[in-house]
């Protein structure tokens, strides 16, 4: 989970993060849940989402992030601002852990050198320069799972893994994995991040969700971005996963202006993400496929 630590700063981070960290939040729901990660500093397609969740009248105590509010794109500080004015849950993710404990890199394990590794160094630098303290104390006050109550099920909000805030967790993703990782919450089901597509599936009885991400999009062709609502019904949870639009040609043009990466700047625009490294095959064969909104009854 750390091991992205630079050597002799490990136990100090370590300490850090054990005296200041909450572990896990508790929180029994009633009514919908909004769910969406993955702001990637995109100011405009933050205001989008909280606009999305106050039209389907869900209050800030029912939307939940799943981390990575910083990243890529050009406003990392209005867009912590604007999370914290909004009073909705927020998860630490390893953008958070990272930054909030000043590491060296986003803490995402890209090899060194790789192409991944260079894009993600320039966009840490430019946060880095941009947050101040006040903004890193917030991130380092983050849960790292949240535990939600809702329709009968306890499910457990994490980042990436159960044991690595960094870990990827795909639709391709072997069932067993599934399996084992939900097992080390103890709860029926988990709402992942990470990884930064949409999906659901139901493994022997227990749920794996993740939103998407609303800051970039999902590798489909399309400018859209992703979240979700979870909706108590009769007997069970319907998960659903819908398309955000959001002034994606204002995020791109501001990318430019601040000088970070064009190929990320392109990426709001034409939906193609500049580099597929991270994504197992399974994933980068459906690069350019438009995702469907769609639902599922558990």
């Amino acid at each position: 989970m750390i091991g992205h630590l630079k050597e002799g700063k490990s136990v100090e981070a370590k300490t850090e993060i054990n005296r200041q960290v909450r572990s896990t939040v508790d929180n029994i729901i009633a009514g919908p849940v909004l769910i969406f990660g993955g702001n990637c500093s995109n100011l405009e397609a933050t205001r989008a989402v909280l606009a999305e969740s106050k039209r389907l009248g869900i209050g800030p105590g029912n939307v939940v992030c799943t981390g990575d509010v910083i990243a890529f794109c050009a406003d990392p500080l209005a867009t912590v601002e604007i999370m914290r004015r909004s009073g909705v849950r927020v998860l630490m993710g390893n953008c958070e852990e990272s930054l909030g404990l000043n590491l060296e890199d986003c803490g995402c394990g890209f090899e060194k050198g790789s192409p991944c590794d260079l894009l993600a160094a320039e966009w840490y630098a430019f946060a880095n320069r941009m947050l101040g303290e006040d903004a890193r104390a917030w991130m380092r006050t983050l849960p790292r799972r949240i535990h939600l109550d809702i329709g009968g099920r306890r499910l457990a909000v994490i980042h990436g893994g159960a044991r690595s805030i960094g870990r990827y967790i795909f639709a391709s993703t072997p069932p067993e994995v599934k399996r084992e990782e939900i097992a080390l919450t103890g709860c029926d089901g988990v709402l992942g991040g990470h990884c930064g597509l949409p999906f659901t599936e139901v493994v022997d009885g227990r749920l794996w969700h993740n939103a998407g991400a609303i800051g970039m999009p999902a590798n489909d062709g399309t400018s859209r971005t992703w979240y979700s609502t979870i909706v108590p019904r009769r007997g069970g949870l319907r998960i659903e996963h819908h398309a955000l639009d959001y002034e994606f040609a204002t995020a791109a043009k501001k990318m430019r202006q601040t000088g970070l990466s064009e190929r990320f700047a392109l990426a709001l625009q034409d939906g193609l993400w500049p580099n597929c490294d991270v994504l197992p095959e399974a994933e980068r064969v459906r690069r350019g496929e438009p995702v469907t909104p769609g639902w599922v009854e558990w």
